[in-house]
Formats: C-alpha cells, structure tokens, sequence
C-alpha cells in the first residue's frame, strides 16, 4: 500500500479511529527505539571477527607522499 493510499484510507474513518490509529504509530516508535537500544548493549567482544580485512601494504608508505619522506 503507497503513502497515499494509506493516507486516504486513514483518512476515510471517523477521528476516533484515527486518534487509535496516532496511538499505534506512537507504539510502534517505542517499540523500535528498544530494540535499537537492546541491540547495541549486547554485542560481544568478537563479533566481527573475520568480517574486516587490511591488506598487507596497508603500513606501507602512499606513493604521493614520496616527496614528503
């Protein structure tokens, strides 16, 4: 369903069922502000183990600073 679909939907119902409608939208922000909360604390030491690589140069002076050294 678009944006506006929803919207005219929305729109369509009497004011009290749009009051409920703001409640569940106010809902579901909290809900999804916990989770996003919950999931930084509980990373562990490690988790990206693996997943990053450098290459073997990566200490290796950059040849555009040659005039520099």
């Amino acid at each position: 369903m678009t944006n506006t679909a929803l919207k005219l939907e929305i729109d369509n119902h009497p004011i009290s069922l749009r009051n409920e409608v703001a409640d569940f939208v106010a809902l579901l922000k909290n809900k999804n502000k916990i989770k996003s909360k919950s999931k930084l604390t509980h990373r562990e030491f490690g988790y990206a183990k693996g997943k990053i690589k450098l290459s073997k140069d990566f200490d290796e002076p950059l040849d555009i600073f040659k005039d520099y050294i």
